[in-house]
């Protein structure tokens, strides 16, 4: 079995290392990495290619499949990913306010280094490079445990990162990959206090609810994305038909995908058409309430249950309503708190929903697949947030520091 303490401990010894570097030479070494992951690309894919024979030989669904796979678009992205974050600015050491105190005592609060982060997370190899990126930019010692079906492609990647960092002269525990696949294994990675300083979960809701339940440390929760997009009454209908298009198959197994829709009862019957004729094209199965159940044939009756899953597949659950406020209602009730959307040409409409929908991310007329830390110009991300203390939403380098007080003095006592 893994001796998780002795990987404790020097993350630990790393993460003091770390703290201490210079923001050109983290920057150095970032761009390194960057161009190790495009030069060792080959060796990745290989990788990456034994577990996806594995994952079709095991029937892993498609869309999970989906989330395995890596290509040189992919590994492009997580290149271009690590060069983002070399050239975003800094957080650490960031003064957030000064202020001085009657008795002369000069108070500042500055960001720093959470310390050693431990991330445990499914299926997608990507999460290696980006978490590494955005932990070593922030000072922070990093240590990773994948899923048993990504196993070799997040080793190599491992691998590739740890040269980098050696070549650059620093120490490679900035980065360390638990390959115990034991689950009992995991269970003590998530009871590593005095190590592991936060624990951040990434995946389905099974792994995060495992992880919330039976954790020791502190937990960032990141949550499932049962992301709706509401059609209003004003909406324009090509553009409602082109966004849900987006949001539902550009990538099925992806959190910000959209996998409810809600549509204004006014709408209806000029909306659907075109829609399940956009959506047979892909293979999308609707379940629907009675009312779209009249106007599209094929359709299978929704359920509950229906309007509160994350399905991750070509699958998409439709409600029909009478208003904005009967929108926002369903939504607060079946969301995650992950992305929601209205398609209106109504800024009162727009900004309603804005208001009320209790969620991390809030659109008017895009896509919910923006929710990325990419796309939010994070250079990666190190998951979705959908609680609300320390972190909501992509959260990129400022949500992966906190804060100390500095207090200076000219010798003053209390008394």
């Amino acid at each position: 079995m893994t001796d998780l303490k002795q990987m404790g401990e020097r993350a630990v010894a790393a993460k003091y290392v770390l703290g201490a570097l210079s923001t050109d030479k983290k920057n150095r070494a970032l761009l390194t990495a960057a161009d190790a992951l495009k030069m060792r690309s080959r060796e990745i894919l290989a990788a990456n290619e034994k577990d996806l024979e594995e994952g079709r030989a095991a029937g892993m669904h498609p869309g999970l499949l989906d989330r395995l796979a890596l290509d040189e678009g992919r590994i492009k992205a997580m290149v271009e990913g690590l060069r983002q974050i070399a050239a975003l600015p800094d957080p650490v050491g960031e003064v957030l306010e000064t202020f001085t105190r009657p008795n002369g005592l000069v108070i500042s609060k500055r960001r720093v280094p959470m310390g050693v982060i431990g991330i445990i997370y499914e299926s997608r190899p990507n999460v290696t490079a980006d978490a590494f990126g955005l932990c070593f930019k922030t000072g922070n010692a990093v240590i990773l445990k994948g899923g048993r079906d990504a196993l070799s492609s997040n080793a190599a990647i491992e691998a590739v990162l740890r040269d980098a960092l050696e070549d650059c002269g620093i120490t490679p525990d900035a980065i360390q990959l638990i390959k115990d696949t034991d689950r009992a294994v995991t269970t003590a990675f998530m009871r590593l206090n005095g190590y592991v300083d936060v624990l951040i979960p990434r995946g389905g809701a099974g792994l995060i609810r495992a992880v919330v339940e039976n954790s020791t440390v502190p937990v960032i929760e990141t949550g499932t994305g049962n992301c709706h997009i509401f059609v209003d009454e004003d909406a324009d209908l090509t553009m409602a038909v082109n966004v849900i298009m987006n949001a539902k198959t550009q990538r099925i197994g992806v959190c910000n995908a959209c996998e409810s829709l809600v549509i204004h009862d006014k709408v209806r019957e000029k909306l659907l058409p075109m829609l399940a004729a956009a959506l047979r094209e892909k293979n999308v199965e609707i379940r629907a309430d009675e009312r779209v159940r009249e106007v599209i044939d094929g359709c299978v009756p929704a359920t509950t249950k229906d309007y509160g899953t994350e399905y991750l597949d070509y699958i998409l659950s439709v409600k029909t309503v009478d208003s904005v406020d009967e929108a926002i209602a369903h939504i607060n009730r079946y969301n995650t708190g992950h992305s929601d959307a209205i398609i209106t040409n109504s800024a009162e409409h727009a900004e309603q929903f804005l208001n009320g929908v209790d969620a991390a991310c809030v659109y008017v007329n895009a896509s919910t697949r923006f929710t990325d830390g990419f796309e939010f110009g994070f250079g990666a991300e190190i998951g979705i947030s959908t609680q609300k203390l320390h972190a909501r939403g992509p959260m990129g380098l400022k949500e992966l520091t906190t804060y100390k007080y500095t207090v200076c003095g000219t010798g003053q006592v209390r008394s």
